[in-house]
């Protein structure tokens, strides 16, 4: 990712420079606050971050209370999202809904961009007035914002100081402000798509690391649903599959109560459906409101992705990532990675299905030499051994002989019975039975030493497999799988001991099961983000379980240790 330009900048300050000769002094004066503001602006590149400090620049530069950024939507005709400083975040909850820019002095500025300075915005005939709770606000001043000759968005400041108009200079200082931060956030959208990109590329590779490590079905549907609903940044991640009976079948879910929708089958009648099987993808702005949404779920989610899981012509199933009634909708570039991530997890899914193809038939192959050596040598063998014992019986003449050989016989008959069962059960087909907690710990610590360059080491107490249920089994690999992949991302660790012990007692005099993971790594920085140790903490929170984290095993407590655990 490029840094930003210092030409576009040192441009952007010539061009101001060169518009302000032959004013004022006053001005003139300002241009070194100016060139200040305008380093201030481009100097980070998370997009957010870059607008907060457009934001309170832009205020300080004009005297101005309060400013905001309102950011045009795809469409052109309305706000995606709406960026302020100086008001109070009690007033800002009070106030509750932020503007839309449907209607309004705000919305007027979408359709037509341009400087708009008021004595007294409560004056113009553009305005629609303020919500209860508003700051008092008068005097305006709002100049459009341009990303590569493009409207982002419109900058707003309010309330000069001392009750005073914005004035001709502030106007000139802030639109020069306004072309600096079009560079800035035009550089922090690049930075922005950039690792947007990445972070779906390693999801993709998690999916299909997961899916052709020999996993059983079920796990790794549920890989996808979870990779796919913290990509997506939505409330849950839901994999569906054909139903029997027509339509399709949730068979997996991430989110923060799976039970409730798992099982549950959208009917082939649904357009939704029609159009999944049909290999298109749906995209939906509010699930709650929207009449193609025929099941009772979709009340609890606003906008909506539903992409095919589709790879060579074949539709294998669904990827639905419903965000929360009320969230931001999908961005384009979400819904092209998101295609994208849908079409590498289903050519996963086929590739792993033809995997477990290829050793099915290994097994069956193999079963059938068995069958065969078994039939064409073994029993051969034996009935002929018999037979010459039945040879020898006959001309013997010591009775004990002929009773001993006799049931030497019978037993080579019962034996020979034995094999052929054993035979006819060897070439049926095997039933195909669950993987155990422990396999299934092994395979992420073997599936996360690929990205770590090592193998994280392990130990197990107490019989996990038959202690830990399905339910709580689930959870723990994929809090393992969460903190392991934590430890990769952001602890640069070069060690990592994993425990699982079903030995545990609750205070409470429950039994539990405990999964800690250590590392030697850089710890949580003070600030970090914390969302996956969140989501460790819900997922052992739904369980009547907790979640906590603790010094690491580097020198002098260097390092994280992360505790998960839940009861049996």
């Amino acid at each position: 990712m490029a840094e930003p330009d210092p030409k576009d900048s040192l441009d952007a300050a010539t061009r101001a420079t060169r518009s302000l000769q032959g004013l004022s002094t006053e001005l003139t004066a300002r241009v070194p606050q100016l060139l200040e503001a305008m380093r201030s602006v481009g100097a980070g590149l998370e997009l957010h971050s870059t607008l907060d400090r457009i934001c309170e620049t832009a205020a300080e530069l004009a005297h101005a209370r309060y400013a905001a950024i309102g950011v045009v939507d795809e469409l052109g005709e309305g706000l995606s999202d709406f960026v302020t400083y100086g008001v109070p975040q009690d007033v800002a909850e009070e106030i509750g809904r932020r503007p839309d820019g449907h209607r309004g002095l705000l919305g007027a500025l979408i359709h037509d961009p341009g400087p708009v300075r008021l004595a007294d915005l409560s004056t113009d005939p553009r305005s629609a007035g303020s919500p209860p709770g508003h700051p008092r606000m008068r005097s305006f001043l709002g100049v459009p914002i341009r990303v590569q000759g493009e409207i982002f968005g419109n900058l707003y400041l309010t309330e000069k100081h001392g009750g005073a108009e914005f004035s001709d200079y502030d106007l000139h200082m802030v639109r020069v402000l306004a072309t600096e931060a079009g560079i800035a956030i035009g550089n922090a959208r690049l930075y922005e798509a950039a690792r947007q990109r990445e972070h779906w590329i390693d999801g993709s590779v998690a999916v299909t690391t997961a899916l052709l490590s020999g996993g059983d079905a079920d796990e790794a549907l549920s890989v996808v649903a979870e990779q796919a609903r913290r990509l997506a940044d939505a409330a849950a991640g839901i994999v569906l599959l054909p139903a029997e009976g027509g339509g399709l079948e949730i068979v997996a879910v991430s989110s923060d109560d799976p039970s409730s929708l798992l099982g549950v089958i959208i009917p082939g009648r649904s357009a939704v459906v029609v159009k999944l099987l049909a290999g298109e993808a749906v995209f939906i702005d509010d699930s709650a409101s929207d009449s193609r949404m025929v099941t009772r779920l979709a009340d609890r989610f606003g906008p909506s992705m539903l992409l095919p899981l589709q790879s060579g012509g074949r539709v294998l199933g669904a990827l639905a990532t419903p965000r929360s009634r009320g969230a931001r909708p999908f961005a384009e570039a979400e819904r092209t990675l998101a295609a994208q991530f849908a079409s590498q997890a289903a050519l996963a899914l086929m590739m792993a299905e033809a995997q477990r193809d290829r050793e099915r038939l290994a097994v069956y192959e193999d079963r059938d030499r068995i069958a065969r050596d078994l039939h064409d040598l073994v029993i051969q063998r034996l009935f002929a051994t018999g037979m010459m014992l039945e040879s020898a019986q006959r001309r013997s003449v010591v009775p004990e002989v002929r009773t001993g050989v006799g049931r030497a016989v019978d037993e080579l008959d019962v034996t020979i019975q034995e094999i052929r069962t054993a035979i006819f059960a060897l070439q049926q087909e095997p039933a195909e039975a669950p993987s155990g907690l422990r396999t299934r710990v092994l395979r992420e610590i073997n599936m996360a030493a690929v990205p770590l360059g090592f193998k994280p080491s392990h130990r197990f107490l107490g019989p996990v497999d038959s202690l830990v249920g399905e339910l709580t089994g689930k959870n723990l690999v994929a809090a393992l799988r969460e903190a392991l992949s934590n430890a990769f991302r952001h602890a640069e660790a070069s060690l990592i001991d994993v425990v699982v012990d079903a030995t545990v007692t609750l205070p409470d005099g429950r039994g539990a099961v405990r999964l800690s993971v250590a590392d030697d790594g850089v710890g949580i920085p003070e600030g970090g983000r914390r969302s996956g140790l969140r989501n460790l903490a819900r997922r052992a929170e739904s369980l009547g379980g907790s979640s906590r984290i603790g010094p690491g095993i580097g020198e002098g407590g260097g390092g994280t240790t992360v505790v998960w655990e839940a009861p049996l």
